[in-house]
Order: structure tokens, then C-alpha cells, then sequence
């Protein structure tokens, strides 16, 4: 088993780690973010594509574009919640499991919100890839016309084969990640350094006036503009989803060193462009470059979209792990791609619904252009969750008072609502898409929850108390079940009560092993458990013992290892004598269960879906003895 060193979160202890990290840091968190020049400017002009574009709307809209980077990424992202840490790990379900720890009075409203977040996230983990990959492809009929039927089978070739590769592990591609994409910031920035003399007045963006002047003349067309100038900000949420990856130093120095110079700089350029050249309006990025630059630009943009595609992807991993371990979705199966890096893994199941999702949102949308009004929701959701839970943080883990807290969160709260209320007048463009997909997943997170209590509540019906059960089985009888020689672990949820599995073993094969094992699996809500902290054993008399093992929500839940490390510890037990035993349940739905039929269905669909629990706990198989039983929900 990994030691807790290797779970601990990523620090620099010298420079040349730090600049390691601070590369790095630019292809996995920013890789997103560094892809929104492509289309976000371009969408911001549609709206005056057909009457032309004023000087002031342009400036305007670039000192829009440069002012959101500045308050939304660098003030509440880099220099805020990259401090609001869960044990140096960040994410929205990282910050809600340590609030429900900290903060029980409003669990109920930072589970809804957190969940939220959480759904809004694997919707825009199907919206980065379409959307980026198509931006870039589309480059290819500025290089010739002829591409132009080619563009959308290209892009889902380009798919196919990315989510094809997510079972071989990331880690050898992700070390050219961070060098493609600082190449990547770096031509960016000469496009716009080489447009920024076209017309000098876009410096004036700088200014946030224009942004206000233009907001305010600009009327309704202006509140919908800034749904697009919003796109800007996409992938900043992966600023505080990968804080345990890098590290919060090594993020905030990619960020000012390289990442804001090359947006703003490109930004600025594009603005000056189409104030000079008022006809680029149509593709102010792929335009900003000659003729000849033009291929080796498309296929450089298009590695860097492949390249922020796989960030997201990998945080759908990460996330949908994190909810597995807290309980709000069943045990799905989960493969280790790295024997070092626990980071680096790969879901299958959800590997494929994401593939899946990705290539209907290509085939019904299209374009770029058609796809990009879906896109902006799911980001300003999940931001103002994130604003959210970040007031209960600093409230109950800072201690700060409520006049503080709203004083510094509320001007970005209402900032985040009304980009939120520009983005709803797209829903009938294609924003119900998010909509669709968050609805989905917390539905299910919904329905696996409460089955999950509603199951729990049935059992405990018929449940015995652990410490009657050895009493009475210890009491010499002529009824008493045959001892026999080896040791047995029986896994249970609930410690203090008599595992259903042991009691039908003695039912049904009258035997008693001549160790018993209580064990209980416990996800604690920090991302790491040490090693030391990662068992408990507690001697219950001659035969009988409780065993708690404890994970955190990012560690790998293996039993066998951390029954190892027990041994080492003092547990006396050997592997080939020893049996784990399992209960398997057939659910039936009941119509008076406390659920509807169709959710009593979901939720046996997705018991049914789950990975068993010998390959999910890395249990040795040859060991384990399942025994079943019918439970009506």
C-alpha cells in the first residue's frame, strides 16, 4: 500500500520541483481555460455580426472579457479559494464533505448544492470535448474550403480515439501536457502582441469603464452578450478541482507568469484585429495568423483542445470517485492505471456514458457555433456553487463573521448570478443541455441515496445486537454450532449489530469459525487517512473481534493491503485460513417502499450496475463465501 507521503498533496521543496509543478500545472489545470480564445470572442461579436460592430463595442467587449478573467479567475480563484482547502485537496465535493463535517446544521442545503456542483461538472466534462475539439477542427476551412464536410467526422474520430486510450493510464501523455500547452500560451501571445499595433485604442480595455458604459447602452443585447463573454472563464473551476495535484503555489505562479498575460494579450489582439479589419469578425482567432501559419496553428490548437479534453475527462474520473467513496452513487468499477500515482485511474462505465454523451452533443449540434450556447450554464453553476459553499467555509473553518463573509462574496455572488441569468436566455438554443445532464446525475446521486436509507432503515427491523448474538452463541448448548478451525471476516455497514451473513452461515451451515471478524469500512471526509490512523481492532472476546478499517474519499479502499499492514500490526491471522464472507441482496420493489415505482427500479438498476464488492475491495476471490438473501424495497 501507498504511504500517506504519497497521498499527501503535491508541494515544491525545491525550484526545480516547483517549476516542474508550475509546467505541469498549465496542461492539466489550465488546459481549458487556454482553449476559450478560440471561440469566446467570436461568440461575444455574433450578436452584431449582421449591422456591424461599433468602436466601443469592441473595446467594450475585451475590457468585459479582461475584467471577468481578472475578478472571477485571478481574485476569487487563484488568490481566494485556492487557500480553502480540505487537507490540501480542493472541488467542490472535497470543500462540501469537510462542511457537512464542520457545519451540521445546514447539511441538507450543502448536500443539495454540492451534488449540484458535482452534476454540473460531469455535464461540462461532455461540453469541453465537443466544443473544443470542434472549435479547433473548424480551422481547417480557413486552410481550404475543401475540409468543410470534414470537419465533424474528424472531430469524432479525434474522440473516439481519446476515450479509447483512458484505460491505458494518462501519465505518459500528460508529461508532454504541460510543454504543448505553454507552446500553445506562448503563440497565443505573439498573435496578439503582432494584432495589439493594428489599432492602439483596444489598451484602452484596460480601463473597466468601457465595460460599464458598454453594459449599460448596450441594453438586453448586452445582458445576452455576456453569456458568451463568459466563456472566457471556462475551466476555472479546474483552478480548484486539481489544487491536491499541483499544489496552490505552483498554480497561482502559472497563472500570473503565463496564463492571464497570453489570454489578455490575445484578447487585446483579436479586439484590435476586427477594429481594423472589421471583416474578421467571422473567426477573429484563426484570422490573427498568415497564410502559411495557418495548418501548424489549427494543429497545435487542436492538440491543446485534446489536451483540455483530457483534463476534464480526468476530473470526471476524480469527481465521480470522490462520490462513489462519500456514498451518493453505487460502487462502479474503478482501475488503477499507475502503481504509483493513486491519482491516475479510469472508470469504464463512465468513461463510456461520457463518449456517449460527447458524440450526440457532436452529431445533434454540429458546430461549434451551435454547440456554444449550451456551454455556459454549466460553468456559471457551478461557479455560484462554488461561492456558495465557500461562504459556509470561511464562516465556520475561518471563523468569519457573517457581515465579512457576505461583505467579500456577495459582489462576486451577484456578479456570478447575472452571468448565470444571461446564459438562461440560451436555454432554447441549447442551454437545456446542462440542464438535462445536471438533472440527470442528481437524480440518481438523489435515488441512491435514499434507497440506500430506506434500505438500511428495513434491515434494521430484523437486525441483532452484536453483543446479544455472542452471548448467545458463546453459551454452551446442545444447539450451539460447530466450532471450526481458520478465521472469518464478515463485512458489514453497521458494527454494533450481527451481520446478516453470519447469521445465515449459522442457519443454513450450523458452523462457527474459530476467529470471527467484525469488519466495517469507513469513509472518512478528508481526501487521505495515514497509515496510522487506518485501523482500529477491538477484542469483543475469545472468538469475536471488531475491525474498522478507515479510507479517505481519494484513497483506494484495498482491504487485502491494509489487512497486511494490520498483521504488522498484531491482527494474527493467515490468508489461506481465512474466509471473507459477503451478503448478497436481491431487491425487489415494493409500491409501499416510501419511493415511486419508477425510482424503486432506478435504484435496483443502479444496485444492480455496481462493481461486486470483491473487486471493488480488492478482496483475494479464492477467499470469498457469498451468501444471498431477498430484500423487498
Amino acid at each position: 500500500m501507498t504511504t500517506s507521503l504519497d497521498h499527501a498533496p503535491a508541494q515544491a521543496n525545491n525550484l526545480r520541483q516547483f517549476l516542474v509543478l508550475t509546467l505541469g500545472s498549465l496542461g492539466v489545470v489550465y488546459g481549458d481555460i487556454g482553449t476559450s480564445p478560440l471561440y469566446a470572442f467570436r461568440e461575444a461579436l455574433r450578436p452584431f455580426s449582421e449591422g456591424g460592430v461599433a468602436r466601443e463595442e469592441v473595446v467594450g467587449l475585451i475590457s468585459l472579457m479582461i475584467w471577468t478573467l481578472t475578478m472571477i479567475v485571478t481574485c476569487k480563484y487563484v488568490l481566494f479559494l485556492l487557500r480553502a482547502d480540505n487537507d490540501g485537496e480542493g472541488g467542490t465535493l472535497s470543500l462540501l464533505a469537510l462542511l457537512m463535517k464542520r457545519a451540521p446544521r445546514y447539511t441538507t442545503a450543502m448536500f443539495v448544492a454540492g451534488i449540484l456542483g458535482a452534476a454540473l461538472f460531469i455535464g461540462d466534462a461532455m461540453i469541453t470535448p465537443a466544443l473544443s475539439v470542434l472549435s479547433a477542427v473548424e480551422g481547417l476551412k480557413l486552410v481550404t474550403p475543401a475540409f468543410h464536410d470534414y470537419v465533424l467526422p474528424i472531430s469524432a474520430a479525434i474522440m473516439v480515439l481519446l476515450f479509447a486510450v483512458q484505460s491505458r493510464g494518462t501519465g505518459a501523455v500528460s508529461s508532454f501536457f504541460g510543454p504543448i500547452t505553454l507552446i500553445w500560451f506562448l503563440v497565443m501571445g505573439a498573435a496578439g502582441v503582432a494584432h495589439i499595433g493594428d489599432d492602439l485604442a483596444i489598451l484602452s480595455a484596460f480601463n473597466p469603464v468601457h465595460a460599464v458604459t458598454f453594459l449599460w447602452n448596450a441594453g438586453l443585447i448586452g445582458f445576452i452578450v455576456l453569456g458568451a463573454v463568459f466563456l472566457t472563464v471556462t475551466g476555472a473551476e479546474a483552478l480548484y478541482a486539481d489544487l491536491g495535484h499541483f499544489g496552490r503555489q505552483p498554480i497561482q505562479a502559472a497563472w500570473f507568469a503565463v496564463v492571464f498575460p497570453a489570454l489578455a494579450l490575445n484578447y487585446l489582439g483579436q479586439g484590435a484585429m476586427v477594429l481594423s479589419h472589421p471583416e474578421a469578425i467571422s473567426d477573429p482567432f484563426f484570422l490573427m495568423f498568415p497564410t502559411w501559419a495557418l495548418l501548424p496553428v489549427v494543429i497545435l490548437a487542436t492538440a491543446a483542445t485534446i489536451i483540455a479534453s483530457q483534463s476534464v475527462i480526468t476530473g470526471a474520473f476524480s469527481l465521480v470517485r470522490q462520490a462513489i467513496h462519500l456514498g451518493f452513487l453505487p460502487r462502479f468499477e474503478i482501475c488503477y492505471t499507475s502503481e504509483t500515482q493513486t491519482g491516475q485511474i479510469y472508470l469504464p462505465l463512465v468513461n463510456t456514458f461520457l463518449l456517449v454523451g460527447v458524440l450526440v452533443l457532436m452529431f445533434v449540434f454540429g458546430s461549434s457555433e451551435s454547440l456554444a450556447p449550451a456551454y455556459g450554464i454549466s460553468i456559471t453553476g457551478a461557479m455560484l456553487i462554488d461561492t456558495i459553499l465557500a461562504f459556509a467555509f470561511v464562516r465556520y473553518l475561518w471563523s468569519w463573521s457573517t457581515l465579512a463573509a457576505t461583505a467579500f462574496l456577495l459582489p462576486l455572488f451577484l456578479l456570478e448570478l447575472i452571468f448565470l441569468g444571461a446564459n438562461l436566455f440560451k436555454v432554447h438554443h441549447g442551454g437545456y443541455v446542462p440542464i438535462l445532464f445536471a438533472g440527470s446525475v442528481m437524480m440518481l446521486m438523489w435515488t441512491w441515496r435514499k434507497g440506500v436509507r430506506l434500505l438500511r432503515e428495513k434491515t434494521a427491523r430484523h437486525e441483532i445486537p452484536l453483543d446479544q448474538f455472542i452471548a448467545a452463541v458463546e453459551r454452551k448448548s446442545e444447539h450451539a454450532p460447530v466450532v471450526v478451525p481458520g478465521t472469518a471476516i464478515f463485512l458489514t455497514a453497521t458494527p454494533d449489530t450481527t451481520p446478516a451473513v453470519l447469521l445465515h452461515n449459522i442457519k443454513h451451515n450450523h458452523v462457527l469459525h474459530e476467529h470471527n471478524v467484525i469488519l466495517t469500512i469507513k469513509t472518512a471526509r478528508v481526501p487521505y487517512v495515514p497509515e496510522k490512523d487506518r485501523y482500529t481492532l477491538t477484542k469483543l472476546s475469545d472468538r469475536f473481534s471488531r475491525l474498522e478499517l478507515r479510507f479517505g474519499f481519494m484513497d483506494d479502499q484495498n482491504v487485502s493491503q491494509a489487512l497486511a499492514q494490520c498483521r504488522k500490526g498484531g491482527f494474527k491471522f493467515e490468508i489461506m485460513t481465512t474466509s471473507f464472507y459477503l451478503g448478497r441482496r436481491k431487491l425487489v420493489a415494493d409500491p409501499q417502499s416510501g419511493m415511486p415505482r419508477w425510482q424503486d427500479r432506478l435504484f435496483i438498476a443502479m444496485a444492480d450496475s455496481a462493481i461486486d464488492p470483491t473487486d471493488y475491495f480488492h478482496l483475494p476471490a479464492n477467499r470469498v463465501v457469498e451468501l444471498g438473501e431477498q430484500v423487498i424495497i
